[in-house]
This record gives C-alpha cells, structure tokens and sequence, in this order.
C-alpha cells in the first residue's frame, strides 16, 4: 500500500465563506490528526466554537473526499474490566443486569476479599447453568467445573439465569463426606421473588449435582447424592421486576463476609 498523501492546508483564496478562526482550528486538528470531516465538525463544537449548519457543510465538502477517517485504523487500550465502586452503585438501574456486566461485577467483587476467602471459595461462570441445561452442552460445562476444582472449596457459588430471572446456588461443604445426620453437606437456593417458585429449579440442580460428582470420579452413589439437602432460606425481597441479578451480587457479599466456619 503508498503513503498516504499529506493533505495540504487550505489556502486563504479559498476560505473566504468560512470563519478565519474556524478554518484555522479546523487546519490545525487535521494536520496533526488526519481526521475527516466528522472528527472536524465534533472537535470544533467540542472547543466550544459556534458552528452554523452552512459552516458544518462546508467542512464535509472540503475534507470528506481528501481526508479519510483513521479513528479505527489504530489499535486501543482496552477498556479495563474492573468497575469502581461509583460505577458498580449507578450501573443496571435502568434494567435487569446482563450475564457480561454480572461478570464484571463479580470480578471487581472477587478482587476485593482477601487471601484467605477467595481461597475458600469459588464461583462459577453466570452462563454455565444455563449451558448445561442442553444436552449437547453439558461434557463442556462439566469439564470447566472440574476446573475449578470445587470439591476443594467450603462454599461455591452458582449464579442462575432462567426464564429471564435470576437466584443463586450455593454448595455448601461439597467436598466432605455426605452424612444425613449433621446436614453437610447441603446446596442452598437463594430467591429475590419467591412468587417465581424456586423450587420448580430442585430436579435440574438435583441432576447437575450428581453430573458434577460423576464427572469428579467421586465415589458417593446416586441415591446418597440426591438425598443432599436442598434449602431454601428466607431472604430478602427484590422490589421490582428488574433487580433479581443485583440481589445475587448482594447475596454473594453478603453471605462471603459473614459465613461460618462450619455451617
């Protein structure tokens, strides 16, 4: 490919119906910057100079044609993936939190506890539930859990999205012995709207957990796993139709900051 041609700057000839100021600021963008028309119209409004609807078409024309737009043809710092916390505050309040700004959260939650907490516990990815639920999904999803080696950890956290609503599973003590006397260990299911049923999730979760043990090579039998105690406790209530996924993300701090040691 040639170089690119230089652009030469107007001559004062031919700027006579545009304001001298504005062709000189114009001018001084575009031999810096190379942008075109609309980058010339969008800096000269940014300066805070007035721009009439004959002045903005008369840029277009002298420079849509000489000068290409170079805004994309350089690479970008990425945007970082950690929220601050003015942003994790305000963000979502317009509708139901997305699985990708849910995982941003959780990452900027996450990176905030200490040591010792991200070590005894895990979270699994927002989608994964969701993915498993079809049948061709599921050696994938198992494998990434496997990953995560979750048998290892005192609680893990499963955020759930179905039917456009969102609860959250929590594995208590998976890795220990299962023993029915003492109750550990038990899988939690944490609803925002209790009017959506939770309980009409119990089979699938129920398969998932023995899918979950099988894939691990555990050597704990069907039955004894599908007797796992399955809760539901009492908590707080979501006030609209849109803020179930901020209550999982409440949730998981919540329960994080004051777990037991044993439960």
């Amino acid at each position: 490919m040639g170089r690119i041609r230089k652009p030469h700057p107007p001559s004062s000839s031919s700027d006579s119906d545009l304001n001298p100021t504005l062709s000189e600021i114009a001018w001084d963008l575009i031999s810096k910057h190379r942008s075109c028309h609309l980058h010339v119209a969008a800096y000269v409004k940014h300066r805070e100079k007035k721009i009439t609807l004959r002045e903005a078409k008369e840029i277009k024309n002298r420079y849509n044609l000489t000068l290409p737009c170079f805004s994309r043809a350089f690479p970008r710092r990425k945007r970082s993936k950690q929220m601050t916390n003015k942003e994790i505050s305000t963000h979502g309040k317009k509708g139901k939190l997305d699985t990708g700004t849910f995982e941003q959260y959780m990452e900027s939650l996450w990176k905030s506890l200490s040591e010792d907490k991200r070590t005894q516990c895990a979270y699994l990815d927002s989608l994964w539930f969701s993915l498993y639920r079809k049948a061709s999904n599921r050696p994938k999803v198992l494998n990434w859990i496997k990953q995560k080696r979750i048998f290892s950890k005192k609680y893990v956290f499963v955020p759930i999205v179905c039917w456009g609503h969102w609860s959250l599973l929590i594995f208590v003590h998976l890795g220990e012995r299962l023993n029915l006397n003492n109750g550990t260990p038990c899988m939690l299911l944490l609803d925002s709207l209790e009017g959506a049923d939770p309980r009409r999730l119990e089979p699938e979760i129920r398969k998932f957990v023995v899918d979950i043990y099988r894939e691990e090579g555990r050597k704990e039998d069907k039955k004894a796993i599908s007797q796992i105690p399955f809760l539901i406790p009492k908590v707080p209530q979501q006030r609209d139709d849109k803020e179930c996924g901020n209550y999982v993300l409440y949730y998981i701090k919540l329960f994080i900051e004051s777990a037991p040691e044993t439960f």
